[in-house]
């Protein structure tokens, strides 16, 4: 039984750490931009204006 207790403490501790990584992400502006990735690989240069040397 006490076993069960160590993993339930462990794995909510471990819960909390994603959690507190998370909120820090999202505080720094890890997500703010969600949509020019996605188009940015729509919108690719021209192979023909590109200057070779």
């Amino acid at each position: 039984m006490s076993v069960i207790i160590l993993l339930l403490l462990v794995s909510t501790s471990v819960a909390g750490l994603f959690l507190l990584g998370f909120i820090h992400a999202v505080r720094r502006g890890q997500f703010d931009d969600d949509r020019s990735p996605a188009v940015r690989i729509l919108h690719e240069d021209d192979p023909r204006q590109t200057k070779t040397p």
